[in-house]
């Protein structure tokens, strides 16, 4: 039986690819997991766009400071050294080039690395557009964690995208929950597959076309509590 990711499994496979020493954004939803699974004996150096460079853990249920939140108004802690400013500040270090690294989410994500994750074009929420488009032209390196598909089972990983696009020929690294893919010189290169997924199958399910690198191999992550 084929069992794909978790979000929580795909946040864990992102996170063990965070540098030591990095300054890293996390986007909402599954990428601001990834701070929950980095290596413990890395030191990163998590940003906010609304202002917090030393994000630490999420505050404890209970223990909390309302008025101490990430850009998804989640309440959080903060490391030894934190520092807040006002988001003036805050996005002139994105768009001045000192993150490493952003990690978002997307919609869509074309073979030539353009990102599409503002807008998806629903009669029920409108777009949104967030600091997305400055932390995708800002950052060093730009990753992403997506399903490999709609739920109605459309490709996410597409030849062009069908959405707005938030940014183009940004993306170096996707993760899904059903492989890992970098995409190099306007292809998608598979380098990890999750057990049991033939590569005509993980074909079938993206629009683009697929390389298999020469050292793809399997993609496992550890069993890990907090839903699907």
């Amino acid at each position: 039986m084929i069992t794909p990711l978790t979000r929580h499994q795909m946040a864990w496979r992102a996170a063990q690819d965070l540098a030591d020493g990095a300054y890293v954004n996390l986007g909402l939803g599954m990428p601001v997991l990834a701070a929950n699974y980095a290596p413990a004996e890395r030191e990163i150096f998590y940003h906010s766009e609304n202002g917090v460079l030393g994000v630490g853990p999420v505050a404890p249920p209970g223990q909390g400071d309302p008025e101490l939140v990430d850009a998804g108004s989640q309440m959080v802690t903060l490391r030894d050294g934190a520092s807040i400013f006002d988001s003036a500040a805050s996005f002139a270090m994105i768009r001045g080039g000192h993150l490493d690294l952003t990690i978002l989410g997307a919609f869509q994500v074309a073979a030539n690395g353009d990102l599409a994750n503002w807008d998806a074009l629903s009669a029920d929420k409108g777009p949104l557009i967030g600091g997305a488009m400055d932390l995708a032209m800002g950052a060093k390196a730009v990753h992403v964690i997506m399903r490999h598909t709609t739920r109605r089972g459309a490709a996410r990983l597409v030849t062009e995208c069908s959405y707005p696009v938030t940014a183009r020929g940004v993306v170096s690294r996707v993760y899904t929950d059903l492989a890992v893919l970098d995409i190099d010189q306007g292809r998608l290169v598979v380098r990890e597959i999750i057990p049991g997924l033939g590569h005509d199958e993980l074909a079938a399910a993206t629009d683009a076309p697929l390389t298999f690198g020469p050292d793809c191999r399997e993609l496992t992550a550890p069993d890990l509590a907090g839903g699907i």
